[in-house]
């Protein structure tokens, strides 16, 4: 049973912090008949709201005196009954009686606090020396003024996710157009004549691919209208394939021309790679060849590679010629005899090679 892979599209959200944040100014007069009330007793602001809920500031000016500490404290309270638990930092100011200003009086009560009207109630918000707080320019005419910032952190605000925006582009297709401008044979400007069938083509492509052309056809370039080569060494089907490969980087039906019975037309579009340096196209036309070497065509396929300098496969040859049991049946052959009449120096520097890779084996 096939599974179906389905892509889902890339998506994105946003999170952004989502708070509420009020000021609440406390004034304190007559701070000095407010204090020494004892160490349990305190000074509370009245009730403030922020963010949703209500808030008070709670003064303890003797808490400490008990415990023989020079220390003012004071709390954040969560007045509110109900609801979840909530998320608030309390930065306490102390004004300056004199100029106006205000100044966090214990920056690090900034931090947030888990609030739970269940369980915790109150943080602390304030915890300066005596000395300090209860001294000009804080402490002026008996009068202290505290200013509480409160900060309410709320969830988070998520969007919905969406699919991020995207513009497809297609693949490639110059080899395509260039195919379909040599099959339209629009703005050609050079013929080849082989073996009486005509091949339009275009100047300019044909030397971007093939050093050879642009040797041959770089004085034509200059010249107007258009330029007639006779081709004597080639057949029509093989030069039609290699100006395919040129224009398309692509050899139409490649699978069609694997296999024993097409060895031939394969062997002759090497001939034609090597003639005019279209490398890939040699390189293709090895690769195909190795790919089909049976004991019949090796010593054939050998003769073709060291003819035209295909040393890649010319070593492929020899390697599988040195498969064991293999050289009574490559030597049976019309290949081999041939190889053995023409090029024996050929056949000698593959017995040698041969008999190399056989004692590497051993070892």
């Amino acid at each position: 049973m096939k599974r179906h892979h389905t892509v889902s599209p890339k998506t994105v959200s946003t999170c952004i912090p989502n708070i509420s944040q009020g000021t609440h100014i406390f004034d304190i007069r007559g701070y000095s008949d407010l204090k020494g009330m004892g160490h349990e007793e305190f000074i509370k602001s009245g009730d403030f709201p922020v963010g949703g809920f209500d808030w008070a500031i709670v003064l303890y000016p003797d808490v400490n005196t008990f415990l023989d500490l020079d220390e003012i404290t004071a709390f954040l309270e969560l007045r509110s009954e109900g609801g979840d638990k909530v998320r608030a930092s309390c930065d306490v100011r102390l004004v300056d009686q004199i100029t106006g200003n205000s100044s966090s009086a214990h920056p690090t009560t900034k931090n947030v606090k888990l609030f739970n009207v269940d369980e915790v109630r109150r943080v602390n918000c304030l915890m300066m020396k005596r000395s300090e707080f209860e001294a000009p320019p804080y402490l002026l005419d008996d009068r202290i003024t505290m200013e509480c910032v409160v900060t309410v952190m709320h969830e988070p605000r998520v969007s919905r996710a969406r699919p991020i925006p995207r513009i497809n582009v297609p693949p490639p297709n110059i080899t395509e157009q260039l195919g379909k401008l040599l099959e339209s044979k629009e703005g050609a400007d050079v013929t080849f004549d082989v073996a009486g069938e005509t091949f339009a083509a275009h100047k300019l492509v044909l030397a971007m691919r093939s050093p050879v052309f642009k040797v041959e056809l770089c004085g034509l370039m200059m010249e107007s209208g258009t330029q007639h080569i006779a081709v004597t060494d080639m057949q029509p089907a093989v030069f039609k394939a290699l100006l395919q490969f040129i224009y398309t980087d692509w050899l139409p039906g490649t699978h069609c021309f694997e296999g024993e019975d097409n060895g031939e037309m394969i062997r002759h579009l090497l001939v034609a790679a090597n003639k005019y340096d279209v490398d890939r196209l040699k390189l293709l036309c090895q690769s195909i060849l190795c790919k089909n070497l049976h004991a019949r065509n090796v010593a054939t396929t050998l003769a073709l590679a060291d003819q035209h300098n295909c040393d890649i496969l010319k070593d492929a040859c020899i390697e599988f010629m040195s498969f064991p049991n293999m050289m009574n049946d490559v030597a049976a052959t019309q290949g081999y005899k041939d190889l053995q009449r023409m090029a024996p120096s050929v056949l000698a520097e593959a017995m040698e090679k041969m008999s190399k890779i056989k004692k590497m084996k051993r070892n």
